[in-house]
């Protein structure tokens, strides 16, 4: 029986099954009632009711309907990189249409050939990733040993050569300025895309910010107490400000990983026997000098943190080249502010040495900040500053070259610590694990024979 539609004039036949209605809607008008007309929906029994379409064939009439198709046909085309199991279907049913036994057979070898050709796309993959991983990993630790050398370089030029740290510092930041030539080159603003300029201008800020509080603090303390102190408030705040505005969580084995390497960065900063065991009593003026000198590298930390985690939030936004600009000319205006306020002298280099010194600690500030800011696009922000700590070992050693001093049982015992950390954590990124292939196989094919794709 035919009854008038509900949202138009035009009329159709529907059928109401207990508990489902199947209905096609001509138009899309709004729904208003119309005086005089009676609607009625045909009951089981009445006349016309056998004749329209069952729900079981509601499905052939989607499929048979140009907008369904498009849609399917555009959803699906993700899965046409690893191949589509409806398609591996299609063709699994084309042979058995043909005949029989010859079908049934063509099937099991359309079936294998597919899992064949899961397997090699995973091997593909996965050799894609590791290769990826293993270049983030060479750059990282590549910038660990650049910070290394810039932290004995620093300390060079401020025995040797009376340049101070926050001096330095602005000479790096005016040289780096030449980095806006990356950005202008690929047709981006240096300044960042639009609607993400405020979050990059307090990344650079913030980076800035730790930077001149570090450099600072190499007035009050030792450059390598205030680097390990900076390094270790780094580690520990960046992975708890990543969970907290992330969301990002670290892994067991990763936090455990994490935790022994700041261990070994805290038994770097024991005091020695001669410090601890001074009886002379302490000067006022002394003591208030190295608090504030710690409290500046921890304050570093902080700001560094807060830095890396913003730059992971705009990873995808802003490349590594607009990211190094915003470092340089927020560091050109905040590194004379630091020197004016610490009252800290100008002294510019005098000899080719002393400009040599300067230009190798402009070239490994660079590479460190590249490798690091390059990695942050790929890994926790956490792990990005624990492989860091390498650079304390390094700068040990190499200071150790240039004044042969011999180092204290803990921070030889830390120093190990720092290294077989971050050993064992290259070692976990890096090296497959058993029955890593399979366990990704079953994953890929479960996702594959998923109904939402």
């Amino acid at each position: 029986m035919e009854s008038t539609h509900l949202l138009g004039g035009s009329k159709k036949r529907v059928k109401i099954h207990p508990h489902t209605v199947t209905a096609k809607y001509a138009t899309h008008t709004p729904y208003s009632p119309q005086p005089g007309v009676h609607t009625h929906f045909p009951q089981p029994g009445d006349e016309g009711y056998d004749d329209a379409p069952s729900f079981e064939d509601f499905g052939s009439f989607l499929e048979e309907t140009s907008d369904r198709k498009q849609l399917t046909e555009s959803k699906r085309w993700p899965l046409t990189l690893f191949g589509s199991t409806d398609k591996d279907k299609d063709t699994a049913r084309k042979p058995q249409a043909a005949g029989g036994g010859e079908g049934s057979e063509g099937g099991a070898k359309a079936v294998k050939g597919s899992g064949k050709g899961v397997g090699e796309q995973l091997a593909s993959f996965g050799e894609a990733s590791v290769s990826a991983s293993r270049l983030t990993w060479v750059g990282l630790l590549g910038a660990a040993l650049a910070h290394g050398c810039l932290i004995v370089l620093t300390r060079l030029a401020s025995e040797r050569f009376s340049l101070g740290p926050l001096f330095l510092l602005l000479v790096r930041s005016i040289v780096q300025l030449f980095s806006v030539a990356v950005p202008l080159q690929k047709g981006e603003n240096p300044f960042g895309p639009s609607g993400y300029r405020l979050r990059l201008l307090c990344y650079g800020i913030a980076y800035s910010l730790s930077l001149c509080c570090a450099y600072s603090s190499f007035t009050f303390v030792s450059p390598g107490n205030a680097t390990t102190t900076w390094r270790l408030a780094t580690t520990a705040l960046s992975g708890t400000l990543a969970f907290l505005l992330l969301e990002e969580r670290l892994g067991l084995a990763d936090g455990i990983t994490i935790a022994a390497g700041l261990c070994g960065l805290a038994l770097v900063l024991l005091p020695t026997a001669d410090e601890s065991n001074t009886d002379s009593p302490t000067d006022p003026v002394v003591f208030w000098r190295g608090a504030f000198g710690w409290s500046l590298s921890a304050l570093a930390g902080l700001w560094m943190a807060l830095a890396l985690v913003g730059y992971r939030s705009l990873k995808e936004r802003v490349g590594v080249g607009t990211a190094l600009f915003t470092v340089s000319w927020t560091g050109c205006v905040l590194a004379p502010a630091s020197l004016a306020l610490l009252q800290e002298g100008w002294s510019w280099p005098m000899s080719a040495p002393a400009w040599g010194l300067v230009l190798g600690l402009v070239a490994c500030s660079i590479v460190g900040f590249l490798g690091m800011t390059h990695a942050l696009t790929r890994l926790h922000p956490a792990l990005v500053s624990a492989s860091q700590s390498i650079e304390v070992p390094v700068a040990l050693m190499l200071h150790l070259a240039v004044l042969p001093v011999a180092p204290t049982a803990p921070e030889v015992v830390g120093n190990v610590m720092v290294i077989l950390s971050v050993g064992w954590l290259v070692a976990m990124k890096l090296l497959p694990s058993r029955g890593g292939g399979r366990r990704q196989r079953e994953e890929y094919e479960e996702i594959l024979d998923s109904p939402i794709k």
